[in-house]
């Protein structure tokens, strides 16, 4: 409940922001957004996007050797899309993931090994096109924003991998810090001295798991290695193409890789943000990286769809379906 006033209030911070300092405090609904053929096209946008977002995770799990039905992926997405927007910095998402394939048939290791392929995956595209982007596109010459980024890059990208290598190669480093917390917790009455043996068992023979799943990912089928790459790109294509859309059904003459490269960039920031969902700040960015291409009283009204078809939509989906896994659970469990 806080974490999600939390989202609102910054949200709301967010969009006045981009009102009041770049928008010149207009906003105008515009009745093209709601054509017949806007909404076929962003409905068909929306089932790439969300279909693709699944496929990335199923074929990375297939490429470990476990299957969990497509159906329950479905799931799985909007669950993601719920935690990991109303966390900060996305924490609750891979938490919510690993959760939900271990009460579908997935070990905690293997399950953490998949959801971290994943987001490697899509970070090797994001980190590998953002340098490109901020060094070629005129929009972002001069931008205050876009040099901030430029001097954080290196060093972000460089905390950011340095965690990944560890995680595929030096695994086993993790697990005396692991040991550590959980002996604390013990000697503070936190848990009992049996859980506590049996929780140093778990996390041992997890982190163990988690250490072979790397190698067993690249070890995997062909198929589904390359099939989890190909549906990350056209994961991430299908996100940042959304502005290119709502730009082009209100007439705007759409450059669409620059829409599409300034959208990297955004999502790189996004990536970094502290806020929940990188609420505000993603606004703010946005803003500032399309005021110059949209006019005034189409700022908001693009950044608001934006982030309800990428974000809110499918957090609202995903709060339902987590409901109503969480009854299936309890019924179970009765």
């Amino acid at each position: 409940m806080v974490f999600s006033l939390l989202f609102l209030a910054l949200t709301f911070a967010g969009l006045y922001t981009v009102y009041d300092q770049f928008a010149g405090r207009s906003i105008t609904f515009d009745d093209r957004l709601i054509a017949p053929g806007t909404l076929l096209s962003v409905a068909a946008l929306l089932l790439v996007y969300f279909v693709s977002d699944g496929l990335r995770l199923y074929f990375t799990l297939r490429a470990l050797g476990h299957r969990v039905p497509f159906p329950a992926m479905c799931r799985l997405v909007f669950i993601n899309l719920f935690f990991s927007n109303i966390t900060p910095m996305a924490t609750g998402g891979g938490f919510a993931q690993i959760w939900y394939l271990h009460h579908h048939g997935v070990p905690v290791g293997r399950a953490t090994a998949a959801t971290t392929i994943r987001t490697i995956l899509a970070v090797l595209f994001i980190f590998s096109l953002t340098p490109i982007f901020l060094l070629t596109l005129k929009p972002l010459d001069g931008n205050s924003i876009a040099g901030d980024i430029g001097t954080a890059l290196a060093v972000l990208i460089i905390l950011y991998l340095g965690f990944f290598l560890v995680l595929l190669f030096r695994t086993h480093w993790l697990i005396g810090p692991l040991t550590r917390v959980l002996l604390t917790a013990c000697r503070l009455h936190l848990i009992s001295e049996q859980r506590h043996r049996r929780w140093q068992f778990k996390a041992r023979r997890e982190m163990l798991r988690l250490s072979r799943s790397f190698g067993d990912y690249l070890r995997g089928a062909p198929r589904y290695v390359w099939l989890s790459v190909l549906f990350t790109a056209v994961f991430l294509l299908s996100l940042f193409s959304f502005p290119a859309l709502l730009m082009h059904s209100l007439d705007y003459s759409v450059d669409y890789v620059m829409s599409v490269g300034l959208l990297v960039v955004t999502t790189f920031v996004m990536y970094f943000s502290p806020t929940p969902g990188a609420s505000g700040i993603s606004e703010g960015v946005f803003g500032s990286f399309f005021r110059d291409i949209l006019s005034a009283n189409h700022l908001i009204l693009v950044i608001v769809c934006w982030r309800l078809l990428t974000i809110y939509l499918g957090m609202i989906i995903g709060l339902v379906v987590l409901q109503r896994e969480l009854v299936a659970n309890r019924r179970k469990a009765g």
